[in-house]
């Protein structure tokens, strides 16, 4: 089986890929991805669902608590119920990732 290596896209390397395939400013699409991140985060953190058609659908889950163990002491501990981010891939991302 290959070996595939997998390249790591950041912030920076997403802003420039968009002012290539635009006539925004770097400046500008930096304003529009925080603004985008803003926006989703907000939106999470008041319980709605963010759905970009075709991309995929941020929303919360609740997580119960369960019983953990602690791998340096082996310890039996109890991990405390909470709310997560989740995001599920939308049909046209499925099908440009297959």
């Amino acid at each position: 089986m290959a070996k595939t290596t997998v390249k790591n896209v950041n912030k920076d390397m997403l802003v420039s890929a968009i002012v290539a395939q635009t006539d925004l400013t770097k400046k500008d699409v930096e304003a529009v991805i925080e603004a985008m991140v803003d926006t989703i985060t907000k939106e999470l953190s008041g319980g709605s669902k963010v759905t970009l058609t075709g991309f995929g659908t941020f929303k919360v889950s609740q997580r119960a608590a369960r019983e953990g163990i602690n791998p340096q002491t082996k310890a039996k501990i109890t991990i405390p119920a909470m709310t997560v981010p989740k995001f599920t891939a939308g049909k046209s991302l499925k099908e440009a990732v297959k």
